[in-house]
């Protein structure tokens, strides 16, 4: 069971997520709450799995609240709470910092609710979701900032060959079934492959892999995976 939290300011906003994600029966709604502050400290106690967060909140911000969710969440032996980001815009500031902050999903709130049950159980399966409207170019923005955090191409040198064609691969939107079906590896191997590729360059999840890919040279916008088998 993915065990849900909402964070919103607006009572009818957790009304309306509550009720399409309760209808799902691998989806639970553990909490709701209204403010940042209020999110950061009942997330030390229930610790779910996802949490919805509205970017924009009164008092602390989704931004700050993400920050510390994830800060306190990777102090912990088994790191599990993702965060995905609500908002009604499609790229601005806050989305960058969110993404910055440690947010392994971004999704518009007029996304269809078949997409919003989807990017729920993405993020909880370890995927990041960033709204395909938007995503190449929320990356390239993202990655391009000097202060975006990434590491530098020189530290992708650590990567193994096949660890860089997991990245790739991730970069250009597949998921870990994909990149085992194109590789022609098991699915155990590729989550294996990006679980290094994340301890190598200090990386939290699929979102910042994602980021980095774009950051490094390592896959072009525009351009099209490699050839399904290729590599060692």
């Amino acid at each position: 069971m993915i065990r849900v939290m909402l964070v919103d300011d607006q009572p009818l906003v957790r009304a309306g997520l509550a009720m399409l994600l309760g209808v799902e029966p691998d989806i639970e709604v553990i909490a709701e709450v209204g403010t940042g502050s209020d999110a950061v400290a009942l997330v030390a106690t229930i610790r779910p799995d996802v949490v919805l967060m509205d970017v924009r909140m009164p008092g602390m911000d989704g931004v700050e609240a993400t920050r510390r969710i994830v800060a306190a969440d990777m102090a912990t032996a088994d790191p599990t709470t993702k965060i995905i980001m609500l908002t009604t815009y499609h790229v601005d500031e806050a989305v960058y910092a969110a993404l910055r902050a440690g947010a392994s999903g971004f999704l518009l709130k007029d996304a269809a609710p078949r997409e919003l049950v989807d990017a729920v159980r993405a993020v909880a399966s370890g995927e990041a979701w960033l709204d395909p409207s938007v995503t190449k170019g929320l990356i390239r923005e993202f990655a391009s900032r000097p202060d975006s955090g990434l590491p530098t191409p020189t530290e992708l040198a650590d990567l193994t060959t096949r660890e860089r064609e997991v990245l790739t691969l991730v970069a250009h939107g597949m998921s870990n079934c994909e990149v085992a079906a194109h590789l022609f590896v098991g699915e155990a191997t590729v989550k294996t492959h990006l679980s290094r590729i994340l301890m190598k360059l200090g990386l939290r999840d699929r979102a910042q892999a994602i980021a980095v890919a774009y950051h490094s040279g390592l896959v072009l916008p525009g351009t099209s995976p490699p050839p399904a088998g290729a590599g060692p």
